[in-house]
């Protein structure tokens, strides 16, 4: 029986609080004093020791002796081995008329109590859930547990009412009425880790209504390393997985009691979403055994779940749970490695194949029809996606060493093909695993035969690798390969190359006392990486000295505060705000350095636009000025004779303070305040149908400080170019400009009247592979936002490129260009008669290469209408954009073309505008007319004369 210390008992407890402790004497404390000194008072403290063999007991004991109306502690004769029997002993010995969980190692919002009791007595709610907040203790880092569910407070009569509530299984994070568990039996399962699951799903399917917080109440202390790991993050333990499986097995028999077919399908896509790839990412670093039983576990209670957990499950754990249950280990751990998480780019590891026109994520399983459909990831865009978008995946194969020199050797993948041999090059990378940008690195060699990646080096490890020692102890393995000018990075792992013997000599710059060698392991991050070693007679003796005194409690302590400092310190050098901060305090006294000019286009994600034909104009004519341009991404497409700085780099802000001045289409960071020799030159990229600036609905709804961010922007403009009237009566008025507005029209559009570079022109076509004799289509789409106004990355094409290609791919060309904020996916099949033009810097060149334009409320639309060619508006969503967005005049009365807004319709113009009369020929005119007014082919000339002429001054 248990032990009960009872030190006094009063009535009227509104909340107990049930704490559970096992050995966990040093922050017991902290948990139980975020009881105590809850703002709401009448709070009781359980505390459960279940079988302590430290001071856990002592320690509870102390806060009954100096709490008896408060606190009372159970003792259990003997360890239960999980958390299920101390709670259910809790709940025996509580008062309360709620009742609330709490873990020794975590604490309560000192709110936490009153929140969840106010909202329970004001809804009448079973169950009151609040935000849970995991605090990660090595860094301090924070992230808010499933956040989507507490954006807002909400009341629900059933869980049916929000199924997604069950991916908030915590059971500490919430209050419950004390009837209420007694009416419906609650109590956990004794005996299996992850009883939350159980339990939370008992509860969730018996509360007659639910409510939902949004306030922060449990702070969930997360250890990711050492030897206080919390039970469920002891994944390295087979039990935890098989206790994991055996819950899940009891939540399907209630779902299945309750009839609810519906909320057990979530919970399994909720399996295949989070908990099966939490184990396969860590699966690398497991031995044979452990992944050869893992793997049996796991497929059997995969072969329960029925094809429709696939397919409510997300694309890429989908596919990791088939390919467990086909069998294929690599496979499903390159699906583990590509889910995308939060600051992290995925990795691709796959050999990516693509069959009838449809990209598969494997060349294997794709016999049968449902296989198929898990394994498509055509619309995932992965074929396409830019290289700077994801990491690739690759393997060392094998570790030599001869004398003092080390070989390694591997390969990665090449995904259909991307990245082609010529001027391929690499380079090995060691880089440190705690501090970030910190690495040594030896050439590659590289080749490849299409489909994979091969690549070699060789290096003496004692002249390259100069860890500090102690402060730097692993280092990742990394390749970094160069293609075609750009850079790539390849994740390198492996579990089946042995590493003992090959281990590499190294001389710490802390000398032997850190160790003299490093050998190769497996992280749970995956990738394969170095560790410092002890193997002569010096570093063995002192190196575990040292590390226990790094590692003991004042020296882990301070190590901790000078690791975290270091971490804040760099990362406020890096911040946005520091660079601005030192830009406006010290980079704007530095001298100007004359005759410098900043372009950038579209935040520097292009070499194109306004900027690009005034830093051409300046080229021609041999002015002597000196461009830098800004670039981020890739540094692929921008002039050879340009110098070039990262947007956001040091180098950018460092340039823009020495410049004498600033060209852009869009707009330098906000807060950097110009100084008055620069001149600013603001190009703008368009006319405007869509309302702009101040005129913007969500611009006039939201706060005064967007406002004047916005007016602070603009009131650094020295020149405005315009290029017509509507301009002046929209633009400008709309961004609030009072620079001085030059009516030269757009540098951009000189080409559309002058007919461009042929040459440039042939070399893009072949570039393109446009047929002869097809109408070539530009289809030209602007971007759309989100409810917050951020743009949407992925642009869904609201036509079928499959019927098109069907039925005008014989005659019709279609390019796709979606706006630089988004992008877009074209199945590869259809590349005979669809082609992605995304990566084209310029769109001005596409414009010259179209018969037909496509668009719907793009600013293309005005400097098309320069070409007289044929134009369609598709606008299927023309109602909500111009209600959420607003428009300066009715596009439907001025179009210099067809609005449609059906695939028939788009069709039928695509092939009237082909072959049929010409019905639009006059409102053509009329409207280039109405809107380029000063386009006149001379617009880089008249801007270089007037803001440049005499060249750079000084």
């Amino acid at each position: 029986m248990p032990v009960v210390s009872s030190r006094g008992a009063s009535g009227g407890v509104a909340v107990s609080v049930v704490v559970i402790v096992y050995n966990d004497a040093r922050r017991l404390p902290d948990a139980v004093r975020s009881v105590l000194e809850q703002s709401l008072r009448s709070v009781e403290v359980v505390i459960v020791d279940d079988a302590s063999t430290d001071g856990s007991a002592r320690v509870a004991e102390r806060f009954a002796a100096s709490h008896p109306d408060r606190v009372r502690v159970v003792r259990l004769p003997e360890n239960s081995g999980g958390c299920g029997r101390p709670r259910n002993v809790g709940l025996e010995h509580a008062r309360g008329d709620h009742v609330m969980f709490l873990d020794s190692d975590d604490t309560l919002d000192r709110h936490a109590c009153r929140t969840l009791l106010a909202a329970a007595e004001e809804t009448g709610a079973d169950l009151v859930s609040g935000r849970c907040v995991r605090v990660f203790t090595d860094t301090g880092e924070e992230r808010a547990w499933y956040p989507g569910q507490y954006r807002r407070s909400a009341v629900y009569e059933s869980v049916l009412d929000n199924p997604d509530l069950l991916y908030d299984t915590l059971s500490t994070n919430k209050c419950y009425r004390r009837d209420f568990i007694e009416r419906a039996g609650l109590r956990f399962v004794e005996g299996l880790h992850y009883e939350d699951l159980l339990w939370s799903a008992q509860a969730y399917l018996a509360a007659r209504r639910i409510a939902v917080v949004p306030h922060r109440v449990y702070n969930w202390a997360v250890v990711r390393r050492g030897p206080n790991l919390s039970i469920t993050n002891r994944r390295a333990d087979l039990r935890n997985f098989a206790d994991r499986l055996a819950v899940h097995r009891a939540v399907d028999e209630e779902f299945l009691w309750h009839g609810a077919a519906g909320l057990k399908r979530r919970k399994d896509a909720k399996f295949l979403n989070h908990d099966l790839i939490l184990y396969l990412r860590e699966l690398r670093s497991r031995d044979a055994e452990y992944r050869r039983e893992f793997l049996d576990l796991a497929r059997e209670y995969l072969a329960e779940l029925g094809p429709a957990a696939f397919e409510e499950g997300r694309p890429i754990p989908a596919i990791a749970g088939l390919m467990v249950l086909c069998g294929d280990y690599d496979a499903a751990l390159a699906a583990a490695d590509y889910r995308p998480r939060k600051g992290v780019r995925p990795t691709l590891s796959t050999d990516l194949v693509e069959r009838d026109g449809r990209v598969y994520w494997c060349d294997r399983h794709l016999d049968g029809a449902f296989a198929r459909r898990v394994l498509d990831v055509t619309d995932l865009g992965v074929h396409s996606a830019p290289f700077r978008s994801f990491k690739l995946g690759g393997r060392v194969t094998s570790v030599t060493r001869r004398g003092s020199e080390v070989r390694v050797a591997g390969d990665a993948v090449n995904p259909l093909g991307r990245i082609a041999p010529d001027r391929l090059t690499g380079r090995l990378e060691f880089r440190d695993r705690q501090r970030k940008g910190r690495a040594f690195s030896v050439p590659a060699a590289v080749s490849t035969d299409g489909r994979r990646i091969r690549w070699e080096a060789s290096f003496h490890p004692g002249r390259v690798i100069r860890p500090i020692g102690l402060v730097d102890q692993t280092f990742g393995l990394w390749l970094v390969l160069s293609a075609d000018g750009r850079n790539v990075t390849v994740r390198l792992t492996s579990s089946d190359v042995g590493y003992e013997e090959p281990g590499l000599a190294v001389r710490p710059r802390l000398t032997r006392v850190a160790g003299d060698f490093m050998e190769f392991y497996v992280p749970e991050s995956g990738e394969l990486a170095l560790r410092t070693v002890a193997r002569g007679a010096i570093a063995r003796a002192t190196l575990p000295l040292a590390r226990r005194i790094a590692a003991s409690g004042g020296g882990a302590r301070i190590w901790r505060a000078v690791t975290r400092r270091e971490r804040a310190v760099l990362a406020a050098l890096r911040s946005r705000r520091t660079k601005i901060a030192v830009y406006n305090a010290l980079l704007r006294r530095l001298p100007i350095r004359r005759g410098t000019v900043v372009f950038e286009s579209h935040l520097g994600a292009q070499y194109s636009d306004n900027p690009k034909y005034v830093y051409e104009e300046l080229r021609r004519r041999k002015t002597g000025h000196r461009a830098v341009w800004s670039y981020r991404g890739a540094a692929k497409g921008f002039p050879a004779d340009a110098e070039l700085v990262r947007r956001g780099s040091w180098a950018y802000y460092h340039a823009l303070a020495r410049a004498e001045f600033w060209v852009d289409n869009q707009g330098f960071p906000a807060g950097l305040v110009k100084r008055p020799e620069t001149t600013y030159l603001q190009t703008w990229h368009g006319s405007a149908y869509k309302r702009m600036g101040l005129d913007e609905p969500r611009t006039k709804a939201g706060t005064r400080a967007r406002r004047e961010r916005m007016r602070a922007m603009v009131e650094r403009y020295d020149h405005f170019l315009i290029r017509s009237e509507h301009d002046r009566r929209t633009l400008v008025r709309g961004l609030g400009v009072t620079a001085d507005l030059l009516p030269t029209g757009y540098p951009r559009n000189d080409p559309l009247v002058n007919g461009g570079d042929p040459g440039e022109l042939d070399a893009l076509r072949r570039r393109l592979g446009l047929p002869a004799g097809r109408t070539v289509v530009l289809y030209a789409p602007t971007f759309r936002a989100d409810e917050k106004g951020r743009p949407e990355r992925r642009f869904e094409i609201p036509f079928d490129l499959g019927r098109f290609v069907r039925e005008l791919g014989g005659t019709h060309v279609l390019l796709v260009r979606a706006h630089y904020l988004s992008a877009v996916v074209v199945p590869p099949g259809l590349g005979h008669a669809v082609v992605d033009v995304g990566e084209v810097h310029d769109v001005t060149p596409l414009l010259l290469l179209s018969d037909v334009l496509v668009t719907d409320y793009s600013s293309l639309m005005f400097d098309y209408a320069l070409l007289d060619r044929p134009m369609v508006f598709h606008t299927p969503d023309a109602d909500a954009y111009v209600s959420r967005r607003g428009a300066y005049f009715d596009l439907a009365e001025v179009a210099p073309g067809p609005v449609v807004t059906g695939e028939d319709e788009l069709f039928d113009a695509l092939r009237e505008a082909r072959s049929g009369p010409d019905r639009h020929a006059g409102r053509r005119r009329r409207f280039a007319e109405r809107f380029g007014e000063y386009d006149t082919g001379s617009a880089a000339k008249a801007v270089v004369d007037a803001i440049f002429a005499g060249g750079p001054r000084g």
